[in-house]
């Protein structure tokens, strides 16, 4: 079953309670998720999408989510 822009946002939402976070796609497979959040602060680029990528680990292993094109910074 694919996963959904909302879906996506809301899982990101539960790692990252105070984060902005914009999410696009509509194809059902290909998306874009731009994350901005002060716990990413410090942390180098790997490490904050690696963050974000623990957040979605369980529909990106089992296949439900294909492809995720990421932005992640701290707030200016």
């Amino acid at each position: 079953m694919p996963i959904t822009t909302t879906e996506i946002e809301s899982l990101l939402r539960a790692k990252f309670p105070n984060a902005t976070i914009t999410v696009h796609g509509d194809d059902g497979a290909h998306f874009a998720a731009e994350v901005i959040d002060e716990s990413f602060r410090g942390l180098n680029r790997i490490q904050q999408q690696r963050a974000v990528n623990a957040a979605l680990k369980e529909q990106i292993d089992s296949g439900a989510l294909h492809a995720l094109a990421l932005t992640t910074k701290a707030p200016a």
